[in-house]
């Protein structure tokens, strides 16, 4: 499978140089990489300018509300365990509406991939401050500078020992290729938080500005302590230096095998139409 097998007709409705399309051409690459059929895949979207990101893949996809992504995936998932599931939203969608989905997905852990595409900004309803924006940083909102600071989502995900956290950068297509696909392999939850540019409503955070700071990390992500310093260090450095990679990774029990051990699978029950056995486990 090549990635023109699964592109579609349809074009991108972005602004040029946005970092949406790297970050398509990432997912791409990771699909064809792991050589996934796409009718094994889908891909679930919340509201915001990378919403439409389903319609330039040839997989199934899902355009839910804003914020709700991560419902609609467990659903999914849960519906039809043997998909590969990957959600992917804003950080306004994700980390405002959706925030409360975020931390109790981190403590799930199901079997769902979620991209975040970080841009530190309302893109779609021009130019307000969103959760990542960094204090100062000015926008419709606030024109004398964002007061209050940003929602910390990687030292979030990393203190409730997520199973996978992981930090990557649209302007560098082929590391986070490698990162999407390591986190779709993972078995359980697996978080990437994408920085990228807007450069239309964020005039600081802007490809330059990136090529600057960003750098991949060579820690041991399976050392917590390790994981913690570098998941804090782009707030303790005041954005000075900015690890790429993945920062925690922690295999656990996800929640469907933790389910399955428990009531096992409706087809190994001989009979489908014969319940007494489940009544019988339902006895107190």
């Amino acid at each position: 499978m090549n990635i023109s097998y699964i592109n579609t007709n349809e074009k991108p409705q972005w602004c040029p140089g946005c970092g949406d399309f790297g970050i398509l051409m990432a997912i791409k690459s990771a699909l064809v990489n792991l050589d996934r059929d796409p009718s094994e895949v889908v891909i679930v979207s919340g509201i915001g300018c990378g919403g439409k990101t389903p319609h330039y893949i040839r997989t199934y996809g899902y355009e839910g509300l804003h914020g709700r992504l991560l419902p609609l995936a467990l659903g999914i998932k849960i519906a039809n365990p043997d998909l590969t599931v990957i959600a992917i939203g804003g950080d306004g969608d994700g980390l405002s509406e959706g925030g409360n989905h975020l931390l109790h997905f981190s403590r799930y852990n199901v079997d769902i991939t979620y991209l975040v595409q970080d841009n530190q900004v309302y893109g779609l309803t021009t130019g307000q401050s969103s959760p990542t924006s960094h204090k100062g940083f000015k926008s419709k909102t606030y024109p004398d500078g964002t007061p209050i600071e940003p929602v910390k989502q990687i030292p979030l995900l990393v203190s409730q020992r997520a199973s996978f956290v992981a930090a990557g950068y649209a302007g560098n297509v082929k590391h986070l290729s490698q990162l999407i696909t390591d986190a779709i392999n993972h078995k359980g939850f697996s978080f990437v938080n994408i920085y990228q540019p807007c450069i239309t409503w964020n005039y600081t955070n802007g490809y330059e500005w990136y090529q600057k700071r960003v750098y991949i990390t060579d820690h041991n992500p399976e050392d917590y302590n390790q994981a913690w310093e570098k998941a804090n260090e782009p707030y303790n450095t005041n954005w000075e230096r900015i690890p790429l990679g993945i920062i925690y990774k922690n295999r656990s029990v996800t929640l469907d095998e933790e389910v399955m051990n428990r009531v096992g699978k409706l087809a190994g029950i001989p009979n489908p139409g014969d319940i007494s056995r489940i009544l019988e486990r339902l006895k107190i």
